[in-house]
């Protein structure tokens, strides 16, 4: 007898409005401002105006890294934007919009970029973005009836996913992302007392560590300081994956699409290592403390899912918030430091101010997520 209780899809071929695509629009349109303006210090006024750009020569120093970076990072947005507008705009209507809404995003993130010390506003780079949007805006009109129309994929969505999993989706979908920028402990994002302080620090003129101050001066011992790195790396990654379950339904694949998120998130943080680092660095982030943190994780995950959801979603809060609280209270990392030393950000400085949003704000976008009323109704 079927279950009147599933929510069903419409009989028209047509769906709603895709929360899912609004959200991830608005998520990727935060990521485009990070990371076209970071890092958001030392403005200044030239005398120039805002849009000289538009009639510059072409620059003598460019590299097809750049030009790919440019294209494939705004091709994506293209393609957010056509869902975003579906249904009120439709197939090429719906394209062209997304492409003229694009080149108005750039064009006014290098407008901007006019100000800043550290970045050259670009006409090539709003060329190259625009053609980016363009091919994802047209990869999002064909792809449309398989996403949004056919029922095929909407049954596939409503046989695994919660109805309000579009936010989690989005959310989860980032995570793997957030491994990309160096961070001290593996899946310990949410490390912001060393951006405070620095940004503190230019403020008062005066060097400020308030991550020393809450220690106050107090040192971890060898075994100690194993122990914290295990436990965070535990408490984050059980919080994350916690938080992806509570957007499956019991009928979904759920060890093997959760078993698939990490290893997603662990080869994006071996490839960010290679291409930070070099290659013989690759795996330098996975000590002995963070692959004992994986297995405690893990562990604590499989007796954590044989609970009630309600307490699935409450664990994952608390887990969440005592890595944030840990990972901002915790010592540097000596041996993070000395990696550091081999750290190569060059071409990749833009995609990396990006990454650092990530790092820095996934923790607060999954708890925003997990306390959300929809999830809270839905428990």
């Amino acid at each position: 007898m079927p279950n009147d209780a599933s929510p069903r899809l419409p009989s028209s071929n047509h769906a709603g409005p895709s929360s899912f695509a609004r959200a991830g629009l608005l998520a990727y349109s935060l990521l485009i401002v990070y990371a076209s303006w970071f890092p958001f210090t030392g403005w200044r006024d030239l005398g120039v105006s805002a849009f000289a750009y538009l009639w510059a020569p072409w620059p003598r120093y460019w590299t097809w890294f750049d030009l790919a970076i440019n294209v494939f990072g705004y091709m994506p947005f293209g393609m957010f934007l056509v869902c975003a507008f579906y249904p009120r705009l439709r197939r090429w209507p719906a394209a062209l919009a997304a492409i003229m809404c694009a080149i108005l995003v750039s064009g006014t993130m290098e407008a901007v970029q006019t100000f800043m010390p550290s970045r050259v506003a670009s006409n090539v780079d709003l060329l190259t973005n625009s053609i980016g949007a363009a091919i994802g805006a047209i990869a999002g009109v064909l792809l449309t009836p398989v996403l949004l129309e056919e029922s095929r994929f909407l049954q596939m969505r409503e046989r695994w996913f919660l109805p309000v999993a579009g936010r989690g989706l989005i959310v989860m979908a980032l995570w793997p992302l957030a491994q990309i920028y160096p961070q001290e402990y593996l899946f310990g994002q949410g490390q912001m007392l060393p951006v405070l302080s620095g940004w503190l620090s230019k403020w008062f003129d005066t060097p400020m560590d308030l991550g020393e101050l809450l220690r106050a001066g107090h040192d971890l011992s060898i075994e100690q300081y194993w122990l914290t790195e295990t436990a965070i790396t535990a408490a984050s990654l059980c919080g994350a994956l916690l938080t992806f379950l509570a957007v499956l339904r019991k009928e979904a694949p759920r060890a093997l699409l959760t078993l698939l998120l990490l290893v997603a998130a662990l080869l994006v943080k071996l490839l960010a290592g290679a291409l930070s680092f070099g290659p013989e660095n690759a795996s330098a982030w996975l000590t002995p403390g963070a692959a004992t943190g994986v297995a405690v994780g893990l562990l604590l995950l499989a007796g954590l899912v044989l609970t009630r959801p309600a307490t699935q979603k409450r664990a994952a809060v608390l887990l969440l918030l005592f890595s944030m609280i840990a990972v901002n209270l915790a010592p540097t990392n000596p041996y993070f430091v000395a990696t550091l030393q081999t750290w190569v950000q060059g071409q990749f400085l833009n995609f990396f101010g990006a990454a650092q949003f990530l790092a820095l704000w996934w923790p607060v976008f999954a708890l925003w997520f997990l306390l959300h009323r929809q999830m809270r109704r839905s428990t």
